[in-house]
């Protein structure tokens, strides 16, 4: 069986290679927090990486790309969650400070949870190109809900675990992160509220359908204020802290407050105004396509059309020549 060894001292900073990333990616989004290290591999050439950040996460995927032996590690002051999409191992062990060693030699749909501040490391000899989702949480991050009281939970360890929603969630970012199209940072930064209460769930037990955490729609000033809003800066990409500030609310009770006002969630509506707005401006015959697109805040006129269909099922072409 193959030891874990000391890889190369190689820190690579998750602010410095997310923010890379995210230009190249998704230049509407906002640079990473300073949350530390992320997971090293070595040889460092045998997997491809992707990074997305949004407030007090980061968000990779993992691609092993050859059949031959590695090893990895990580401590850092964030938390780390891992998701094996596919993962097989013909020899090797995996360690998680806290709990025993590992030799577990299939561990695909398996989740594995290491807190902050908790050393994480292993070696493997790969059956299968690995593949994986890493999450990086920032324990003072703006997503979680006050209540909760995120900052200062001491999270247990867990090593190839699994949970449905917990890993239906996972999911969803790695669809974000891999889409072509534009990628919405009001469904990323919700995501990332639903896995910060994902977590808690797991950790303590807590039963959501108490009704402890639960309200009703936003009052009749925070409908007016953050619909004028979205209005008024429709072709931006807004975050969801600045919409749950303008109606003083936390990110996590906003979300379902504005869902129950208005039969939607935050993204959604806000996609649809931009599309209204869209219509609006398709009347201009002076105004080519390509026009519409940039002035509506889309990087591609392809991404636009894509979006338009999404949500009238034409294309803004057909959609004009319709007009006639």
């Amino acid at each position: 069986m193959a030891n874990p060894t000391e890889p190369q001292q190689r820190s690579i900073q998750c602010s410095r290679v997310a923010g890379r990333a995210l230009r190249a990616r998704a230049p509407a989004l906002e640079a990473p927090s300073e949350l530390g290290s992320v997971v090293e591999f070595s040889p460092s050439e045998i997997v491809r990486r992707q990074f997305v950040s949004w407030p007090g996460l980061t968000v990779e995927t993992v691609q092993v790309l050859k059949l031959s032996s590695f090893e990895y590690r990580f401590r850092a002051p964030c938390h780390l969650l891992i998701a094996a999409e596919l993962a097989e191992r013909d020899d090797g062990e995996t360690f998680v400070e806290g709990l025993p060693r590992s030799n577990l030699r299939i561990f695909t749909r398996k989740l594995t949870f290491v807190p902050a501040g908790h050393d994480f490391r292993g070696s493997q000899k790969p059956r299968a190109l690995t593949r994986t989702v890493c999450f990086y949480i920032d324990p003072k991050g703006p997503l979680a809900d006050p209540a909760l009281r995120f900052s200062e939970i001491e999270f247990k360890p867990r090593l190839f675990f699994h949970d449905r929603d917990l890993w239906e969630t996972a999911l969803k970012f790695k669809w974000q992160i891999e889409s072509r199209g534009l990628i919405h940072r009001q469904y990323g930064e919700a995501l990332g509220i639903l896995l910060a209460h994902e977590l808690v769930r797991l950790n303590d037990n807590i039963d959501w359908g108490n009704g402890s955490l639960d309200r009703g729609g936003l009052a009749g000033w925070q409908q007016r204020r953050v619909a004028e809003y979205i209005e008024e800066h429709v072709a931006e990409d807004i975050s969801l802290t600045t919409l749950a500030e303008l109606a003083r609310s936390s990110p996590y009770h906003f979300c379902r407050s504005f869902k129950r006002s208005f039969g939607m969630p935050p993204h959604k509506y806000h996609s649809v105004r931009r599309i209204e707005r869209a219509k609006l401006l398709l009347e201009n015959r002076k105004m080519s396509i390509t026009a519409i697109a940039i002035a509506l805040g889309f990087s591609e006129t392809s991404t636009f059309t894509a979006a338009f269909h999404r949500l009238t099922g034409q294309s803004p072409r057909s959609y004009r020549h319709q007009l006639d």
